[in-house]
């Protein structure tokens, strides 16, 4: 007798009365039948318990406004709105393991330093007064900059020179510490960090791209960038650079990775982070990978079809792609560009060899809206 291919290799089992008695037998002494649970812990691909979800900023940003004045800094450690997806809200995630959230900070506002294992990164929402200190070497942040802030490493935040708040957005492996059962936590032992003497140092040290420092580099060994800070500027136009000369990615645009500038690789050993720049009128090509990814519109307005789903955003506006879900992007306008910041756990799938890709072939590339 031969099996079709939908239940070849997979459990197919029929309960028993002796079976029935055999599981709780098993039970009571915390063991399980495999065959029982195998086809939910081995599954045919990704089964993401994450759904795709947008967070519009005009919705939240009010809740981070109002944080100002309701909780002191000092009591909060940071005041942040995180945002999490229905369907995680166990691990507090937006997405698959990665955490992300609107941090607000009101003018003069100094928050204390601390440290944790998790990584993380920011990239500023609306604010002129922004900085932090990351290991000692204070940076300043303006809108649409990105910055992060490694694996435990001292970093305290701030704003100054301004009379408006600031909001930027975090983004973690908070879950994805925690699943491996690797956090740690500590408060800085002076509440605040002494500072070199230079503001942006790895910024002037580091910051040309295309050029390395020779001869006067400080014996980098560590496993993330040494690079701190990447201005909106320069971001924005290496990205129109890039269309003059690319017609860029079917899937994605024109679409750039934040990178080490010592190795190539990416900022840090668990996340990525991309930008991505759309044509005015584009409309990508769906497609679909592991590793989840969390997006920030950076720029215009468009909209989003992740899983069948259509999610229209503009400037401001959180949304998440859950792991291998087919998803697709448009730029609504016919006369500007549009710009996506994102990032993702990709570092983690690549380095275990997890990373997969596909295109989706039907409907000359595009999903059938639900």
């Amino acid at each position: 007798m031969s099996l079709s291919d939908d239940v070849l290799g997979r459990a197919r089992v029929k309960d028993t009365e002796a079976l029935e008695a055999f599981y709780d037998e098993l039970g009571k002494r915390d063991t399980v039948a495999l065959w029982t649970v195998a086809n939910k812990i081995e599954p045919w691909f990704p089964q993401p318990a994450s759904v795709p979800i947008l967070w519009r900023y005009e919705d939240i940003r009010p809740f981070v406004i109002d944080s100002l004045d309701l909780v002191k800094p000092e009591d909060a450690g940071r005041r942040v709105v995180a945002l999490v997806n229905p369907e995680r809200k166990d691990v507090t995630a937006a997405v698959g393991l990665l955490y992300t959230g609107l941090q607000g900070m009101g003018p003069g506002e100094s928050m204390t330093a601390h440290r944790h294992m998790a990584a993380a990164l920011r990239f500023v929402v609306e604010g002129q007064g922004a900085w932090t200190v990351v290991d000692g070497q204070k940076l300043k942040v303006g809108p649409r900059d990105f910055a992060i802030t490694p694996s435990f490493t001292w970093h305290e935040h701030g704003n100054e020179d301004s009379d408006e708040p600031v909001i930027w957005q975090d983004g973690l492996d908070i879950p994805l510490v925690n699943a491996l059962d690797a956090g740690f936590y500590e408060v800085h032992p002076n509440h605040y960090q002494e500072r070199g003497a230079v503001v942006n140092s790895s910024l002037l040290t580091y910051g040309a791209g295309q050029l390395r420092p020779v001869g006067f580099e400080d014996g980098w060994t560590k496993p993330y960038s040494p690079l701190f800070a990447y201005p909106w500027e320069p971001t924005y136009a290496a990205l129109q650079n890039a269309a003059k000369a690319s017609e860029g990615s079917p899937y994605d645009g024109i679409l750039l990775e934040y990178s080490n500038p010592r190795t190539g690789g990416s900022v840090m050993p668990t996340l990525s982070a991309h930008i991505q720049l759309l044509r005015a009128d584009q409309h990508t090509r769906a497609h679909r990978h592991t590793g989840s990814v969390v997006y920030n519109v950076a720029k215009g307005e468009g909209y989003s079809v992740i899983a069948g789903r259509r999610f229209d955003w503009k400037q401001g506006d959180i949304f998440v792609v859950p792991s291998w879900a087919w998803h697709e992007h448009a730029n609504l306008s016919t006369s500007d560009d549009a710009v996506l910041f994102s990032f993702n756990d990709f570092p983690v799938m690549r380095s275990l060899s997890f990373w997969r890709e596909e295109a989706y072939l039907e409907n000359d590339g595009h999903q059938p809206i639900q």
